[in-house]
């Protein structure tokens, strides 16, 4: 997401993690780290500096968002939420409700078949002053007791590259870039039946 974030003509960009950077979570991220910059175990901020700074300067944030954090947040004026820690989640998409800071939230849930093959689905939950009484029913807030093979596998880039453009593409739909005609603030790709499904409209 922030590979197609970057190439924006935002004023700034945001990046709020206190991961470090491993082959994990490398497999994530757009295009080939070396075995080298795996080894420093650098934070991943970091490493994502280093890359996108031949583009444009930003404002990496080596930390995670929590309660002493959160009043960061105050100052964006649009947010992408692309974690998995569901309390954590919960207080975001409070504060940002409370706030009405319009924002995105990019989840994913993927399971082991019989067959041994991977189904799941990939959801877009977007929020806006508009429309937002739907968050709390299709956003996740567990912390993971449900089995989910995301945190395990790691042959799904393609699907983190669909979520990651499923999202901008609505954040963009939202900023009048693209046309928007359903008006969806909840869109969802069932991996097992190809359908890519939009509900929770806004009627204008």
């Amino acid at each position: 997401m922030f590979d197609f974030v970057v190439k924006t003509p935002v004023a700034e960009i945001h990046l709020f993690d206190h991961d470090v950077f491993l082959n994990h979570n490398a497999f994530r991220c757009p295009g080939a780290p070396s075995l080298e910059g795996l080894g420093k175990k650098q934070p991943k901020v970091d490493y994502l500096a280093s890359v996108y700074s031949r583009m444009r300067k930003r404002i990496p944030h080596n930390y995670s968002v929590d309660e002493t954090a959160i009043e960061k947040l105050k100052e964006m004026s649009f947010v992408f939420i692309c974690i998995d820690k569901g309390s954590g989640k919960r207080l975001i998409v409070e504060r940002l409700q409370e706030w009405g800071i319009p924002f995105i939230d990019v989840g994913m849930g993927i399971q082991l078949g019989e067959e041994n093959t991977l189904g799941g689905i990939v959801t877009v939950t977007t929020s806006t002053a508009k429309k937002g009484d739907h968050v709390a029913s299709r956003t996740a807030f567990s912390d993971g007791e449900a089995a989910n093979e995301y945190s395990q596998n790691v042959q799904i880039s393609e699907l983190n590259a669909l979520n990651a453009a499923v999202a901008v593409i609505k954040w963009k739909k939202l900023c009048g870039y693209f046309d928007d005609l359903a008006k969806e603030h909840y869109c969802a790709y069932t991996i097992r039946s190809n359908q890519l499904i939009s509900e929770d409209m806004h009627e204008a």
